[in-house]
């Protein structure tokens, strides 16, 4: 039973203890100031703890961001730059075959590619780096280019969603992450990014990527020009997607950051309202397993509380992170693994290694450099 105290969430609560599909007008209400965020949390965290246990997942991981010059000017990014720009740059081969050593050498599971749309550089630049990654470190998994990146490339090609994936998993591509979808609804997106790929595209291209067997992530970028009803909208549009297809496997909301952007303006958001979203996401996003606590965002604070507000995952090492530092996070660069650890047992959490895949990574107690997979952590027991 869940002792939810206010009164305006007794029908949500009945739902969540029925395992019935929330509203659109419940996440509304959910927003709605005078309903405590702690209330929001206890019902996340029924459902959290029914769906996984009480496992807090992270992983070790590496970010490679091969450039930062880009086509786009989009209003909330600190990240991009100009050609000609002191600030930008592009790695060479060897530099990202390096990134990729470290990641190797230091025990990452994973490699993180997104970056800049360089307007010069051709698809089979942006291919080549999957295809050297791969043929030198077969067993880093490769979760690379954004719906936003896979949209450019269909652009540079004048081909298909389906090809340019075809084209990118024969070079070693393992999954999608969720970036670029920002804020679906045109009336936001028309504000923050109205040039680059549009919230039905970015549909279309995971929708792709399901049926062709990859995994993908998704997200939501909070706290900048949106309203509440942008981003239950938001929600309902990836739930409907993964009604479809089954193929997301966490959701990360993203708390904007506004420093060294064209939203300077604006006022981070609140610790509150980060831990609303996401409890708000949990609860909305019924069929889909895992949400993820960005700490490189959220704060490491926050993102431990996170862990009781709907979030079972904190994320990893993240080595080499640059898209939100630029935008002024001041968080660190790197976690150990053993501090990521204490985090989420501080947390009262039980703290399991995964993959990308969400499989428990075995590592060899003598050198932990060397690791294996299992399977997928049973956990779920259905809401």
């Amino acid at each position: 039973m869940i002792h939810t105290v206010h009164p305006k969430l007794k029908s949500i609560r009945d739902k969540v203890e029925a395992g019935e599909r929330l509203s659109l007008d419940d996440g509304l209400l959910m927003y709605e100031p005078d309903v405590a965020v702690n209330d929001l949390g206890q019902l996340a965290n029924h459902v959290r703890e029914k769906l996984n246990g009480n496992f807090g997942y992270y992983n070790i991981n590496t970010h490679l961001n091969a450039t930062n010059i880009c086509v786009y000017r989009c209003t909330f990014c600190a990240f991009r730059a100009d050609l000609r720009s002191p600030k930008g740059y592009i790695m060479s081969d060897e530099q990202i075959l390096e990134r990729g050593r470290e990641a190797v050498d230091n025990g990452c599971t994973e490699l993180h590619i997104v970056g800049g749309l360089h307007h010069q550089r051709q698809f089979d630049w942006y291919k080549n780096t999957l295809q050297i990654l791969h043929d030198a470190y077969p067993l880093l998994h490769l979760k690379g280019w954004t719906a936003v990146e896979i949209n450019w490339f269909e652009f540079l090609t004048k081909q298909s969603t389906e090809w340019v994936l075809r084209e990118l998993i024969d070079a070693g591509l393992g999954s999608l992450p969720g970036g670029g979808a920002e804020i679906f609804h045109p009336e936001v997106r028309d504000k923050i990014c109205e040039h680059k790929a549009d919230g039905s595209n970015w549909i279309k291209i995971h929708r792709t990527a399901h049926q062709m067997g990859l995994k993908t992530n998704c997200t939501m970028l909070y706290g900048h020009v949106e309203e509440p009803l942008h981003r239950i909208d938001h929600l309902i549009r990836l739930r409907e997607l993964q009604d479809d297809t089954g193929g997301f496997q966490t959701f990360i909301p993203l708390a904007f950051h506004p420093e060294n952007t064209g939203l300077s303006h604006i006022k981070k958001p609140s610790a509150a309202m980060d831990l609303r979203t996401m409890a708000i996401s949990r609860l909305m996003l019924d069929n889909i397993q895992h949400m993820k606590a960005y700490w490189i965002m959220l704060g490491i604070g926050t993102a431990q509380t996170a862990l009781s507000y709907g979030a079972d995952d904190i994320d990893g090492t993240v080595r080499h992170e640059l898209i939100y530092h630029d935008a002024g996070a001041t968080t660190p660069e790197l976690l150990s693994v053993e501090r990521i650890e204490a985090l989420i047992r501080e947390a009262g959490r039980e703290p399991v290694e995964r993959d990308t895949l969400y499989r428990r990574v075995l590592r060899d107690a003598n050198d932990k450099s060397q690791w294996t997979v299992g399977e997928q952590v049973e956990a779920a027991v259905g809401i």
